[in-house]
């Protein structure tokens, strides 16, 4: 009888995903330092810039008030300097630190939900600057007029340049930050990561969390400059549900195609 001869094919291996996917600890890691490196150099370079218009943005911050600072020391005025070329650094790399965040995210994503994010990555830019403004010329105004007038009978506004720049500075950063929450809330509601009910039955945490993000962001503990903060960060909030019920509706599926999500009638 014939001997029948078996041949062993050669196993192939199962098709690989995308090595991002994948990455160890380790390598993850790796990647955060890389990011994190990157965003500081940019951070460095904008404060750099900062130093050379540190001087008019000064005097532009300082016109609400009227007069020169007083310094309390042999280096408040250079600390001050420096507060403002931080300000100027970190508004111009913002696009940069957000792009590095971004990217550290995106491998973990499918190339569809890496299409959306980085749409919306100048959205995103955009309303830090519009923060940055909001801060500037509708609350900043009101706050500083209610504190410069604050029992004027009784006391003499003659503030210090560190705590009028800290105040100013932080107010106009922390804003432009708030600012960009909503459409970050839209993409991941895109992704469908979160829903709207998800965070409408958190309100309360949400006004919390207002309120203690005004308490750090105005050093003041007066109600009036914590409403005037908290107000808008409650909108913001209230936004970002909106924002992320129409993100649900876009919705994506797996092939990277845009679908509308039907919702239960």
């Amino acid at each position: 009888m014939a001997r029948l001869k078996l041949r062993r094919t050669p196993r192939t291996a199962p098709p690989t995903a995308d090595p991002e996917r994948h990455m160890g600890l380790l390598d993850h890691l790796n990647e955060l330092r890389q990011r994190l490196t990157k965003a500081f150099l940019a951070l460095v370079v904008g404060v750099v810039i900062g130093l050379v218009f540190a001087s008019p943005v000064l005097e532009y911050l300082k016109s609400p008030y009227g007069q020169q600072f007083t310094v309390l020391g042999p280096t408040g005025g250079v600390v001050a300097y420096f507060r403002v070329s931080l300000l100027i650094g970190g508004i111009l790399a913002i696009p940069v630190i957000t792009y590095q965040l971004l990217m550290f995210v995106l491998p973990g994503l499918l190339p569809n939900e890496k299409r959306i994010v980085m749409m919306a990555l100048p959205a995103i830019v955009g309303l830090f600057i519009v923060g940055v403004l909001f801060a500037w010329f509708i609350l900043i105004p009101p706050a500083l007029d209610f504190l410069e007038n604050f029992e004027s009978e009784i006391f003499r506004a003659e503030w210090t340049a560190d705590q009028y720049l800290g105040f100013v500075t932080a107010l106009i950063f922390w804003m432009g930050v708030a600012f960009e929450i909503p459409l970050v809330f839209f993409v991941v509601g895109t992704l469908g990561l979160i829903g709207p009910g998800a965070l409408a039955s958190q309100w309360r945490i949400a006004i919390v969390g207002a309120s203690v993000a005004a308490a750090l962001i105005t050093p003041t503990v007066d109600p009036v400059n914590m409403m005037l903060v908290m107000g808008p960060l409650i909108a913001l909030y209230v936004l970002s549900i909106g924002l992320v019920a129409v993100g649900n509706r876009i919705g994506i599926d797996p092939t990277g195609r845009s679908e509308r999500v039907s919702q239960p009638s």
